[in-house]
């Protein structure tokens, strides 16, 4: 039986210009299927994967749930005696499948190319500091105003007992940026989900599952296995990258919350006790699991910036945008955040307010570009595992087959 291959030349073009560059040293020995605690006899990974990129078979590699599951612990291309790194390779599809299944189009494809950097920092910038002069805000409080209130006046002040002003402001800002994220990210899974489907021959289910026994047998187990790192125990080259990987994931879950925390005092509880909009207390548990969290948030990718610098000197990791631009912002937001505290509390108003001003700009740029940066590997990579849970199950596969 003959197979019709139809490369897609700017597929590799891409790829190997996103990190890939390697891709055509691999001669398919196998040495990195060998290595990689993905594989299996059955499922070749990543060599497949490679031959398929070398022929450019775009949709196969797109929708490949093993391209997402890989979370590029640098064995295959530690051993490979060709130099191919696989896992470079593996990363510069990923980024390309970000921005394949992203929408809108034109914001994936920014989001892309480190040649973007001006409008990428400038779209969040200019959107804040317009905001921020339209809102009146756009002047200095005296000390004694800063002691106080700390950046509760930064978008000017207002008596109107309801919403603080500058809560207001800020959920104007925030939240339809991460509406927007959420909705790009639920496209671009429901995307990749289907092509998987196809890729892997899994067809209608037997029966359907519902929301709730989907969350409860196949992606609850997921997140559960990404918390717990249990893949990431597996590595043998690059172990050290757990211990700057774990403690950011867990920083960012202990922001989410005190996040939570924060938007509900302010924008429910605040309306009924005005005195809830004012600067929580040093010593209140949650304005201490924000400082610890914090802290660990810039220990961890400092560990990570660390990691890759070394990597990349020692020729071991192709140096991309793709895996830059994330490490940037994460550092962005966790130093401007706790600098912007620091200058509060010794009260020097003029750099605070300056801080804080980056550190809003810093923290819209994680979001705006969440679906289409390396960030939205803890989406797609999520439900990835959902799905090799799910395609192996009772609703799939008929168990008395």
């Amino acid at each position: 039986m003959s197979m019709n291959v139809q490369p897609d030349l700017d597929f590799i073009k891409d790829v190997k210009s996103a990190g890939g560059d390697t891709l055509k040293k691999c001669y398919q020995c196998a040495t990195c299927s060998v290595v990689c605690p993905l594989s299996t006899d059955a499922n070749p990974f990543p060599r497949r994967e490679m031959i398929f990129a070398q022929w450019g078979l775009k949709e196969k590699l797109v929708g490949d749930p093993n391209v997402m599951l890989c979370h590029q612990c640098g064995d295959c291309s530690t051993y490979c005696p060709r130099g191919a790194k696989p896992g470079d390779v593996l990363g510069a599809i990923r980024a390309y499948a970000y921005k394949y299944f992203g929408w809108p189009k034109g914001l994936a494809n920014l989001a892309s190319s480190g040649k973007n950097m001006p409008l990428l920092i400038g779209i969040p910038a200019v959107i804040i500091l317009v905001v921020w002069i339209i809102s009146g805000g756009l002047h200095l409080p005296s000390s004694e105003d800063f002691a106080r209130y700390g950046y509760g006046h930064f978008f000017g002040h207002w008596d109107f007992n309801l919403l603080a002003k500058n809560v207001f402001y800020i959920d104007l800002i925030i939240l339809p940026t991460v509406a927007l994220a959420l909705y790009a990210s639920y496209r671009g899974v429901s995307a990749m989900w289907k092509m998987m489907a196809e890729n892997t021959g899994v067809g209608q289910p037997l029966y359907r599952p519902s929301a709730s026994q989907f969350i409860k047998e196949f992606l609850w187990p997921a997140i559960v296995e990404i918390v717990q790192h249990t893949r990431f125990k597996e590595c043998k080259t690059n172990a050290d990258r757990l211990k700057g990987h774990l403690p950011l994931l867990l920083s960012f879950l202990a922001l989410f919350f005190v996040t939570v925390y924060s938007a509900f005092t302010q924008d429910v509880i605040g309306i009924f006790v005005p005195s809830m909009h004012g600067p929580i207390s040093m010593w209140n548990p949650v304005k201490i699991l924000a400082n610890v969290a914090a802290i660990a948030l810039i220990v961890g990718v400092g560990i990570l910036w660390s990691n890759r610098a070394r990597k990349e000197a020692e020729g071991k990791a192709t140096p991309t945008f793709y895996d830059w631009f994330l490490i940037w912002m994460i550092m962005g937001v966790g130093v401007t955040g706790l600098a912007a505290e620091l200058f509060r509390l010794i009260g020097v108003v003029s750099v605070g307010y300056i801080l804080y001003y980056l550190h809003l700009v810093s923290v819209m740029m994680l979001f705006l570009y969440m679906p289409y940066t390396k960030f939205a590997h803890l989406v797609y990579r999520t439900f990835a595992m959902a799905f090799e849970r799910y395609r192996e199950s009772a609703y799939v596969k008929n168990p008395l087959v």
